[in-house]
């Protein structure tokens, strides 16, 4: 048995000089094959150190199976029902190869590879050539034999497990695709380099979110996803019941399954469905997407046809269900913190909110990640202060802890990310403006319309908060004292009887990613607000208890945890920063 611990490819390669330190030592590694090429031995000693070259007993047709995703799609094509010609081309796949293969494989703990090379004496190398294949290997770390990227190579002498991938069907086998393409195989997306730099970076910044708290004395509390509270902003929410029974199950399924909802969703898959044939994806995609597209058709051709037959349901009896009132999933855990808030002090919460999104939003979700935080004893100024210094910590925690990863995504999508980073990490607090201020200045905006007219009381919309950080400030902004139309109704009422004490964090191309807000703690005042706006007070009893008995001022702030991501990888789809993202109509996995 061999007793070398797998080392991880970040340890090998991740040095500024390549890894040379290494050379001559053995290692255990494992990973994916990200690329390949192979040449006959008679040729090593003359690589060029550039170009993939196919092996030379190879014929002409089977060297284009191997380099060619779109010929392995015909090949399957035309081996279904057992073709003689596909037989024969697919047998290509399992031909054996003679020479040395030159492998990339990433264990997903680095943005760089390891470049392995291995002898068709040491293992077949038609078993581990195809892209995706996972390995694991044994051998001795060597000075690359050919100028060019890789400054170290791996000499396998021993291959200890191959994990093989069939080629035709693997959908990642082309070496580079669009984001829109990859979105279809949520499950195998996190092989690519781009979506695992943003998955580590997500990973340092959720470590840098408990970090950060824990070392200015902040407590984790969880908070419950399910509620049977709302407040004023949030008025749908997903509800929870098992009050579909096997007998009615198909009749109140078409109250949630609406011919509406399914007509969207065919509008979505035929959208899907062009860019995955501009992206020039494998046929293999795009016959999946049309075959959900046939069967999303079918439903709708059902739904219309019983859609005048189906009784709706009028009335719920939510005393029979399962918690005996209504329920559902939490869009705002900021209020069950505070009761926390006032017994521990300062306290913090991460976790995921849920939300109906009507619209494919490139910023929003069905289900997002947030962090909260609450102290007591705390009015405005001191939410606004320590919610900028959350932001400044975890933008520094992935500048030290992937900065290969920020250097891979802003070169590959947005090469003005970094800079965005330094305006956020500058010494020089936010500039912190009025609601009042805000408007006065985009009113003298006069060499650009903006679609909504500004005008003091409305919400500011995207392109207004956009302006206000990306062009008039060119930095993050602080923006506070909004009307109390605007905020929720637990927002504390200022003395103009007109604005209330909360702020929003507006970052360069993303727009908001932080709110806070100073809570209303005189409960005469919060039980005036919640008549005002038509709540049911009874609902918020246990939150007026807070005021009753021992009430303090208290201020917080809640951070769009997948925004910040978007934020500090320049990405401009929410979808391409979470694991799983869930929209109308798409909730794959």
């Amino acid at each position: 048995m061999d007793s070398l611990k797998r080392s991880q490819i970040k340890s090998i390669v991740g040095s500024d000089n390549g890894g040379v330190q290494f050379v001559g030592q053995r290692v255990l590694v494992g990973g994916w094959v990200k690329s390949f090429h192979v040449k006959p031995k008679k040729e090593v000693a003359v690589d060029s150190g550039g170009t993939d070259v196919a092996p030379r007993d190879l014929k002409c047709a089977e060297a284009l199976c191997l380099k060619i995703p779109l010929l392995r799609c015909i090949v399957k094509i035309l081996n279904q029902g057992g073709n003689p010609v596909g037989e024969k081309l697919e047998g290509v796949m399992q031909k054996k190869m003679e020479g040395i293969a030159y492998l990339r494989i990433n264990d997903g703990s680095c943005v760089n590879h390891l470049q392995i090379v291995l002898d068709s004496d040491v293992h077949p190398l038609e078993q581990v050539t195809a892209i995706g294949t996972s390995v694991l290997l044994e051998g001795v770390i060597e000075q690359a034999q050919t100028e060019g990227k890789y400054t170290i190579e791996l000499k396998v002498d021993k291959v200890l497990h191959v994990g093989p991938v069939n080629p035709i069907k693997y959908p990642l086998s082309k070496s580079r695709l669009s984001l829109e393409a990859i979105r279809v195989y949520p499950h195998f997306r996190a092989r690519t380099t781009t979506v695992a730099s943003v998955m580590r970076i997500r990973s340092i910044l959720t470590y840098a979110v408990h970090k950060f708290f824990q070392e200015n004395n902040f407590h984790h509390v969880t908070m419950p996803v399910i509620t049977t509270t709302r407040s004023q902003d949030h008025q749908t929410a997903f509800h929870i019941t098992q009050l579909l029974s096997t007998s009615n199950h198909e009749k109140t399924q078409v109250d949630f399954v609406t011919l509406e909802g399914v007509q969207a969703a065919i509008k979505e898959k035929t959208k899907r469905i062009e860019e995955l044939k501009r992206s020039d994806s494998n046929k293999e995609a795009v016959f999946t997407a049309e075959q959900d597209l046939k069967a999303a058709n079918e439903l709708a051709q059902k739904l219309e046809n019983e859609e005048k037959k189906m009784e709706k349901v009028v009335e719920v009896d939510y005393s029979k269900d399962y918690f005996g009132c209504e329920a559902h999933l939490s869009v705002d855990p900021g209020l069950h913190l505070e009761s926390y808030a006032c017994a521990l002090g300062a306290v913090y919460h991460f976790g995921p909110v849920f939300q109906p999104v009507e619209q494919q939003l490139s910023k929003s979700l069905a289900e997002m990640w947030v962090v909260n935080a609450e102290q007591v004893f705390a009015e405005l100024e001191c939410a606004m202060t320590c919610a900028e210094d959350c932001l400044k910590s975890l933008s520094n925690s992935i500048t030290t802890g992937c900065p290969d990863d920020i250097k891979f995504l802003s070169t590959r999508f947005d090469n003005k990310c970094m800079n965005r980073i330094h305006a956020v990490l500058s010494k020089v607090p936010f500039p912190r403006v009025s609601y009042t201020e805000a408007v006065e200045a985009l009113q003298k905006v006069s060499d650009r319309p903006f679609a909504t007219k500004v005008e003091w009381g409305i919400t500011l919309s995207e392109e207004h908060r956009r302006y206000l950080a990306d062009e008039l400030h060119k930095r993050p902004v602080i923006v506070y004292n909004y009307p109390k139309e605007v905020k929720p109704f637990y927002s504390r009422l200022n003395d103009d009887n007109k604005t209330v004490s909360a702020f929003d964090i507006i970052l360069p191309k993303v727009g908001t990613v932080v709110c806070g807000i100073q809570k209303e703690e005189r409960n005469y005042m919060i039980s005036s607000r919640i008549k005002e706006v038509g709540l049911k007070e009874e609902q918020y009893d246990w939150y007026l208890d807070l005021r009753r008995h021992g009430t303090v001022k208290h201020s917080g702030f809640q951070i769009n945890f997948d925004q910040l991501v978007m934020f500090l990888t320049g990405f401009g789809d929410i979808r391409d920063v979470v694991p799983f993202p869930r929209t109308k109509n798409d909730a794959k996995c």
